[in-house]
């Protein structure tokens, strides 16, 4: 009986391996014409399909060119600068808070105008409401300094107390709003500063901004340099030091960054930047005296000039003239809005955000005999902030620093007799951004510190 083979087997016995699959007839008829080199030919080299047939061979990776590892190495190197200046602005130890110090490197490295355009937006978007009332009283401001009190065998001269500050036209004054109360002890048995508080203008009538009236004769100025701001090394510190802190009655804001305020910084023969005539300048002299007029034209760089603050333009002017220092002299003319302001003619008073959009500004002036003023608070433009000034008194006035965290005015006295580490500081305004005892730890920005003179 002959074998027979079953389906499936070798016939040879020899060789488990299966049949190859039968090909189709052209490519067999391809085969034979092109011979066993041809394209059509089988691959041998090919490594073998998968059992399961459900997985393809992985592909070989061509390396990348050298051109593209190399720009890849220029652009971590470049994104690799600004990383290490961002991580180093913000650990270097100062008062900012992080977001503080964020802001300061953009402006530092040409993105102002990213925070410009950001502020710009989210102020016009968030002004102050119309209409309303103030949420809080007006009252004087107590921060008398702790131990005995001294009798004077004569009262030191002094300025007149100043009249009260008028409140917009059509508002119905709250208690004690534009009244002058007095702050803090007394010096040489006169009263050296006073406080207010009254509305900005007859629309934004629930905001209360802060106003300070200061007797050069009975008070000091001296100008501090901050860590940030002018820049550069100085021989002062950027805090009152303990030394003087007994004799510390108040402290504020100073000017724009120095990129920002178009003028000049100058301290105890040091100056920072370029004291360009026509800016609007805080002077403040050897003995203590203050004023602020056009530079070039009211002040110049005497021999008895210690400390130059520049910052824009004035924000009111009475032409020039007096007063003088401590109000010596001929009497002032009075002062108005300067011309062109509300609209910014020429850029004079800054590009940070337009200046009829309603912010925290402060700004410092002089009345017609010497005091010093300094006022500041929410929704403010720079008309407005003039008008404020104007109603206070000065005839001549400089817009300082603005936004909520950089304008600042403090009063300061000690809570244990005689002890300069005691003393602490108390708000203008209660509701400024600032701690009440900023200026008695390095401070970012410059700033002008206030003392009582000895009788």
């Amino acid at each position: 009986m002959p074998s027979t083979t079953p389906p499936g087997s070798n016939p040879e016995g020899s060789d488990s391996s299966p049949s190859p699959a039968p090909l189709d007839p052209i490519t067999a008829l391809l085969r034979e014409v092109e011979g066993p080199d041809g394209p059509n030919a089988a691959r041998t080299d090919l490594p073998p399909p998968p059992a399961d047939g459900s997985k393809k061979p992985k592909k070989i990776r061509k390396p990348k060119p050298r051109w593209m590892k190399i720009t890849a190495i220029v652009i971590i190197a470049l994104l690799l600068v600004p990383v290490v200046s961002f991580t180093r602005a913000v650990a270097t130890p100062n008062n900012l808070s992080i977001t503080e110090r964020g802001a300061e490197w953009m402006r530092d490295n040409n993105l102002g105008f990213i925070l410009n355009t950001f502020e710009n937006w989210w102020l016009s978007n968030h002004q102050p409401k119309a209409g309303g009332e103030p949420d809080r009283s007006i009252g004087a401001i107590d921060v008398e300094e702790a131990g005995p009190t001294t009798t004077v065998k004569s009262i030191a001269p002094h300025l007149p107390k100043p009249a009260n500050v008028a409140v917009p036209e059509g508002v119905a004054p709250a208690a004690n709003e534009g009244v002058w109360l007095p702050v803090g002890p007394m010096v040489g048995g006169a009263q050296p500063m006073y406080s207010t508080q009254v509305r900005p203008d007859s629309i934004h009538t629930s905001i209360l901004d802060g106003l300070t009236w200061m007797d050069p004769k009975l008070l000091k100025f001296e100008l501090f340099p901050g860590t940030e701001e002018p820049g550069g090394k100085w021989a002062k510190p950027s805090q009152v030091p303990m030394d003087q802190r007994l004799t510390l009655a108040a402290a504020f804001n100073a000017g724009f960054r120095m990129q920002d305020a178009r003028g000049g910084f100058y301290l105890d023969g040091q100056t920072k930047g370029t004291l360009r005539d026509g800016a609007a300048s805080l002077v403040l002299y050897a003995d203590g005296r203050a004023t602020v007029g056009v530079w070039g034209r009211d002040v110049t760089l005497t021999p008895d000039v210690v400390g130059v603050r520049q910052n824009l333009d004035l924000i009111i002017d009475n032409g020039g003239g007096p007063p003088n220092p401590n109000g010596s002299g001929a009497s002032a003319k009075p002062g108005a809005p300067a011309a062109g302001l509300s609209d910014n003619a020429d850029g004079a008073w800054g590009a940070t955000f337009g200046n009829k959009i309603l912010a925290w500004r402060s700004a410092v002036g002089v009345t017609a005999d010497g005091a010093i003023i300094y006022g500041y608070g929410d929704g403010l433009g720079a008309l407005s902030l003039a008008q404020l000034m104007l109603r206070a008194g000065c005839v001549r006035a400089m817009e300082l620093d603005i936004n909520t965290v950089w304008t600042t005015f403090n009063f300061y006295a000690a809570t244990r007799f005689l002890d300069p580490a005691s003393v602490e500081g108390t708000k203008l305004l209660p509701d400024s951004f600032k701690s009440a005892n900023r200026y008695l730890s390095p401070d970012a920005r410059d700033f002008v510190g206030v003392f009582t003179r000895a009788f």
